[in-house]
């Protein structure tokens, strides 16, 4: 199928504009790094310190109003950046949105607790429904699921409707600079990831797209990419890219989910000193960080793809 086909097809879905796109591509002037390394800049999206659903949202609130929503349910961890720009484009929609947002991360403490993305999804007017594990976000949702118009978004907006963004975002990249060898992006629902390696190969880019895991283990991970993979691709009637247009790895992803590395911290003072751009202490630093020691960046023009959640910053204070 030829790109512009898949362009009309994209154009053809429900899509509310929510997001200030296309984001900037830049140059790190000043980081000292194997490679070339350039920023494309999600975390400049728009909607409340920005981010990657953002894209994803566009599409899968587009959708919710289509079906005649007013109610929108999602599901994240307590510091979810998902659910902090879920709140802010409800807000912007005038829906109302309910998270459900469970405690993944073995912490306690005021900051993490009240801070961050809770605080924000607070003010964006969110009810929250803080759970302990996965059986009471089940409980929570069947009850909330049994009011009128409702519209439910799987964890991180990653389906074949969501990952739609991240095609079409493949498609902004190919438009402002085509030319990088490799794109590194985190990796936890696999919806970006998905996307970036189905929209680069529908946008004829020669990057391999570099998932590194953020949430699980990377078998784990790319089972999840796979399937969203999968179901992306049936629904823009194209053939699923082969395994040579991606790799995986959770070299960076440590204790597990919301644990800082010293690595990835690190990372996060490398790059707000080199270039002013802020890192988060549960995505992209241990991403990054990744990518600042990959011996297959040397000497080449890479691309990372910055997914935001800056406000996770004041929820890790120490």
């Amino acid at each position: 199928m030829r790109a512009d086909d898949v362009r009309e097809i994209i154009a053809s879905r429900p899509r509310v504009r929510l997001g200030h796109f296309p984001t900037p591509i830049e140059r790190c002037e000043r980081l000292d790094a194997r490679g070339d390394v350039w920023l494309k800049r999600d975390d400049c999206s728009g909607l409340a310190f920005g981010g990657n659903k953002t894209r994803k949202l566009e599409f899968l609130l587009g959708k919710a109003l289509a079906e005649g929503a007013t109610r929108v349910v999602t599901f994240g961890a307590l510091q979810s950046n998902h659910a902090r720009q879920t709140a802010a484009a409800c807000a912007k929609l005038g829906l109302r949105c309910d998270l459900i947002l469970t405690r993944l991360v073995p912490r306690d403490d005021e900051a993490y607790l009240h801070s961050g993305n809770v605080l924000l999804d607070e003010a964006l007017g969110a009810t929250l429904h803080v759970v302990d594990d996965v059986d009471a976000a089940a409980l929570t949702f069947g009850e909330l699921a049994q009011q009128e118009n409702v519209f439910t978004i799987v964890p991180g907006g990653s389906d074949a409707t969501g990952t739609l963004g991240y095609v079409a975002a493949a498609f902004e990249i190919a438009e402002q600079d085509g030319g990088f060898s490799r794109i590194y992006v985190a990796a936890s629902t696999g919806g970006t990831a998905a996307g970036l390696i189905l929209g680069t190969s529908l946008a004829s880019l020669d990057a391999v797209v570099d998932v590194v895991c953020v949430y699980r283990n990377a078998a784990e991970t790319a089972d999840e990419v796979r399937s969203v993979l999968a179901a992306t691709a049936a629904e823009l009637g194209v053939d699923v890219p082969g395994d040579d247009r991606w790799t995986i790895t959770d070299d960076a992803l440590g204790d597990g989910y919301g644990m800082p590395t010293d690595e990835a911290l690190a990372a996060i003072d490398r790059l707000a000193r080199a270039e002013g751009v802020l890192l988060d202490p549960v995505y992209t630093s241990k991403a990054f960080a990744f990518l600042l020691r990959d011996e297959r960046a040397t000497g080449k023009r890479v691309l990372f793809v910055h997914t935001g959640g800056a406000p996770g910053l004041f929820a890790y204070p120490r």
